[in-house]
């Protein structure tokens, strides 16, 4: 882009926020809300980030880029505020929230009801329940509080409870509380979201509250994919008087407009890359220090019919982890963190349109899967992939019509925020949960006092949820505006 030939409306701007992900178009949407003029840009033809919905195999076959499933998307504080609805936003629930495959002829499936859960998980039924119940029960609480990241709990007494088992490794919590495989591989597998060896600490922190908002809220689907979410939170932006700038891709601050704040949606690699002449020495090298985890690979098939699962209870979720126990697991993920390829691997499966069929021609179906692989992998594992799944599901090749599938290294290529094939914003153990993307007490500040982060390198870091840049909003509004409090 050439500073000579801008595209916006207007000499400056009060913010300029680049990045339309949904972290950048939450804390666009906070900006044009409080009256100030407000500039998002964005590098590709369309906003959202990895919450696009394109025809990735077929004409008629919509495709989400990345995420599908967002349980924080529902419970998120701001999103809720926004009244995303009003702006066409309808979530859909599948029956169950998730089916984990322990073997080829056993299913254990998290169910809404905690109680109905426990009920199939032998004799640890009762210490699912004594575990569960309390967060599931309280997760209107518990969820703002996870979702405000390093901040005073509102209610100190449930948060602590919490830590008290959330800070614990995965398979630490597993061992202490269960004597058969269900329960404990059930939790494994939402706690694998962290893309973590199983024995690091606060790695049970992921199943907890990913379980206990599957028991609360569910993992709903946004109806017609995740660029609804986008949609609903543009409208809101545009509402306001914000203004979007797409095909715009920001190398550096001195192609943009004069603006009092620069909030960038985007991971410390690129921060350096476009304000590191802004920042302190000290502040580029803890940028410099930050670490990435593994990528994934991830592959979209075009069906003809639904997968022909081996156990029928995988068609009531729309997300299947083809996992096994909670050992193999751990396996395949400490494998991953030591720079190869796990056999067999991680799998998370999801197959959207059982419960939304309109993302399909009638008759037909979508569904993806990922597992993951070193940081930077560039390895095709699309015929290993689909023959993972076809032991669970025979037959489940000759119902694809078309299929894509993106290495780690492409997965870059197509967005610089996942480095790596990092889809998180970035490591996700105890250090980099709580203190990202670096020990400061505005981790939403930068060095430079106009220059912003709020991306998922952020806190409460990653998901579909718009908190990380609701947070970064409010510390703008803070030290550049002078303003405090609640955004409406």
């Amino acid at each position: 882009m050439s500073p000579r030939e801008p595209r916006w409306s207007r000499p400056g701007y009060d913010v300029v926020v680049v990045g339309s992900g949904p972290n950048g178009l939450a804390a666009s949407a906070a900006f044009a809300r409080a009256g100030l003029a407000t500039l998002l840009l964005e590098a590709g033809d369309t906003p959202g980030g990895g919450a696009r919905t394109e025809e990735l195999t077929l004409p008629g076959f919509h495709h989400d880029v990345c995420s599908t499933v967002h349980p924080l998307g529902a419970v998120s504080p701001w999103f809720r505020s926004l009244g995303l609805e009003r702006h066409g936003l309808s979530w859909v629930h599948p029956a169950a929230p998730l089916a984990h495959v322990l073997d080829a002829g056993r299913t254990v499936l998290l169910e809404r009801s905690v109680a109905e859960t426990a009920r199939h998980l032998g004799r640890d039924g009762a210490s699912y329940r004594a575990l569960m119940e309390p967060f599931a029960e309280r997760f209107d609480e518990l969820a703002p509080m996870v979702l405000a990241g390093v901040r005073r709990p509102q209610a100190p007494f449930l948060m602590a409870r919490f830590g008290l088992a959330a800070l614990r490794s995965m398979q630490g919590l597993a061992r202490s509380r269960f004597r058969e495989p269900a329960a404990g591989a059930l939790l494994a597998g939402i706690a694998a979201h962290a893309v973590l060896p199983l024995d690091t600490a606060a790695t049970a922190s992921f199943a907890l509250v990913l379980a206990s908002a599957g028991h609360a809220v569910g993992w709903p689907v946004a109806r017609g994919g995740s660029a609804a979410i986008v949609a609903a939170l543009l409208a809101c932006f545009r509402e306001a008087g914000g203004e979007l700038v797409t095909g715009i891709r920001v190398s550096r601050l001195a192609d943009l407009p004069p603006a009092r704040a620069y909030v960038l949606d985007v991971t410390p690699r690129q921060l350096l890359a476009i304000a590191g002449e802004r920042l302190t020495p000290r502040y580029r090298r803890s940028m410099e220090r930050y670490r990435y985890g593994p990528g994934v690979f991830k592959m979209d098939w075009a069906l003809r019919e639904p997968i022909p699962w081996r156990d029928p209870a995988c068609l009531r979720s729309a997300t299947v982890h083809l996992a096994g126990n909670i050992g193999q697991i751990a396996r395949a993920e400490a494998v991953v963190h030591r720079g190869a390829v796990a056999d067999p691997p991680f799998v998370l499966l999801v197959q959207p349109t059982l419960f939304d069929p309109g993302r399909a021609p009638p008759g037909g179906h979508i569904a993806w899967a990922y597992c993951h692989v070193p940081h930077g992998s560039g390895l095709d594992l699309s015929q290993a992939l689909e023959a993972f799944v076809e032991r669970f599901a025979p037959g489940f090749k000759d119902c694809v019509l078309a299929r894509r599938c993106v290495t780690a290294r492409e997965l870059e290529l197509h967005n610089p925020n996942y480095v790596g094939g990092d889809i998180a914003g970035g490591m996700s153990d105890l250090r980099q949960l709580f203190f990202r993307p670096a020990a400061r007490l505005d981790p939403y500040a930068t060095s430079a006092p106009d220059v912003f982060l709020c991306s998922s390198s952020t806190p409460p870091g990653g998901g579909v949820h718009g908190m990380c840049g609701y947070w970064a909003a409010r510390s703008v509004m803070r030290k550049v505006f002078g303003k405090s409090g609640e955004l409406r």
